[in-house]
């Protein structure tokens, strides 16, 4: 219990779809359908992954141009992706944002997120699929947040952190299903005040890029 953190290091679909992450049987098919996923980020996508803003729930009606004027106002920014159909054209409400500093991609996640953008409240956070191990996207029954219509919550993320476990003391096992009660929103406000919001994330990206340092250091010795 002492090394509990609101925030996934790791994706894990069994967990991400428990309130606590203590779930051992998945309670719903989607999760089922995550877990036996074998996804692997898309090798086209391009950019600095460390630098770079998932921004979610936009106006279908939001623009490229909107997306640019809003959010250049936390630095300069390098690349713009608003996601759409690749039949209709249609906006799918979410975008990539990839800054040209860190210090602007620190400031756009803090003050950006549930900002109103063409009367639709916003969310960002960094981008998931190439920085946590393991990453499984919604539509193959995974990612992180939702809506309780839904039905598939996914905990783990910034909107929607891990409740802490209740101690069963020694023993005491933890394998139990939760009620519908419990899967409602995760009451961690406590929590968010002793884990900083931007102590969230940082330490496992600095994990990510010290990765890659490394795994480009052996690149460069063997071609030598």
């Amino acid at each position: 219990m002492s090394d509990w953190c609101p925030i996934a290091k790791d994706y894990n679909p069994l967990k991400a779809g428990s309130i606590d992450g203590t779930d051992v049987e998945p309670h719903d098919r989607a999760v089922w359908r995550a877990m036996s996923a074998r996804y692997k980020p898309n090798k086209g996508v391009v950019g600095d992954p460390l630098l770079t803003l998932f921004v979610a729930r936009l106006n279908p009606q939001t623009t490229e141009d909107k997306l640019q004027i809003v959010f250049s106002k936390y630095g300069d920014i390098r690349r713009l992706r608003l996601v759409r159909d690749i039949v209709t054209g249609f906006s799918k409400g979410y975008a990539f944002i990839e800054y040209k500093e860190e210090r602007s991609v620190s400031r756009a996640r803090r003050d950006a997120d549930k900002l109103v953008v063409d009367q639709h409240e916003v969310f960002v956070d960094f981008e998931q699929e190439r920085t946590l191990r393991g990453w499984v996207p919604r539509r193959l029954g995974g990612g992180l947040g939702g809506k309780k219509e839904s039905g598939q919550l996914r905990f783990g993320g910034r909107d929607r952190p891990f409740r802490k476990p209740i101690n069963l003391g020694p023993g005491a096992t933890q394998e139990r299903g939760l009620g519908e009660r419990d899967r409602g929103e995760p009451r961690v406000r406590g929590d968010r005040r002793r884990y900083g919001e931007s102590d969230w994330g940082s330490r496992d990206r600095r994990d990510y890029r010290e990765r890659e340092r490394d795994r480009g250091d052996r690149r460069h010795r063997d071609w030598r």
